[in-house]
């Protein structure tokens, strides 16, 4: 398989604190790569070095092969890369249909003032865009619900609205952190369909931080586990739970907790 997405011996440091320390793994097309560790072993920094928020410190992040260390965040997005956040970032006050062709605009052709002038062709583009945006709703469940505001929306449905914002970007590759949180049990489930069919239906790649062991596990093809922000194991779903760094980080020495994990 082709590799999509890659960190080789990225390194981020903020002043003396080192949040990343020669990390290095790829994503392959096709798959569901799991990222996982506990809190603050530098999941997001990595997300966030992969996205163009800022760059490495140390190492490289390549896209198709392209080292795209300079590239801003924007011509990620052009490239093929979406991403969700960890704290749902949404237009409140905007409809889930606006906040969908938000992210369509990225591939539309016209500039500002045909679309402010209300030009034929800016007007057949916002529709077109409008009708796309739609389907992406369709696609992750909000059909119904294209022209209520963000911000009225349960929390389940707001994490699916930032879903298919990113799908309306048509990347190649999506970066997912942490969309199961605050989810209850049939949310979850919800969500792991939804993943699965974004990988199947859409063909698209899927880059996937999480905490829930359960998700993880069930959805993942390889996982990659950092800890203190360094990779400390990688492999199947079957290798990562019986690893002993990773029990160990997550766990400590209780046996009967590593025995849980285990049997997840």
């Amino acid at each position: 398989m082709a590799v999509l997405l890659e960190a080789k011996n990225v390194s981020k440091f903020f002043g003396g604190v080192k949040a990343l320390t020669d990390v290095s793994f790829a994503v392959k097309e096709g798959e569901i790569l799991g990222m996982i560790g506990p809190n603050g072993a530098g999941k997001t920094t990595m997300f966030s070095c992969m996205a163009g928020v800022f760059p490495p410190t140390e190492g490289e992040v390549l896209m198709f092969g392209k080292n795209v260390n300079a590239l801003p965040t924007h011509k990620r997005v052009e490239m093929g890369m979406a991403r969700t956040f960890q704290n749902i970032k949404l237009f409140a006050n905007c409809s889930a249909a606006e906040n969908v062709m938000a992210g369509r605009h990225c591939r539309t052709k016209n500039w500002l003032l045909p679309t402010i002038f209300c030009t034929p062709g800016g007007r057949k583009e916002e529709k077109e865009c409008r009708e796309s945006a739609l389907s992406y709703l369709e696609f992750v469940g909000l059909g119904e619900k294209s022209s209520l505001f963000a911000r009225n929306l349960p929390y389940g449905e707001q994490r699916s609205l930032e879903i298919a914002r990113a799908l309306a970007t048509e990347p190649k590759v999506i970066l997912l952190d942490e969309p199961a949180a605050g989810m209850n049990e049939i949310e979850k489930d919800a969500l792991q369909v939804l993943v699965q069919r974004i990988r199947e239906e859409l063909k698209i790649t899927v880059l996937i931080i999480e905490h829930d062991m359960k998700v993880v596990m069930n959805l993942c093809d390889r996982i990659v586990v950092l800890n203190q922000g360094e990779k400390i194991c990688e492999g199947t779903p079957q290798v990562v739970r019986t690893d002993e760094k990773v029990i160990e980080a997550y766990l400590g020495s209780s046996q009967g907790r590593r025995e849980r994990f285990v049997k997840h």
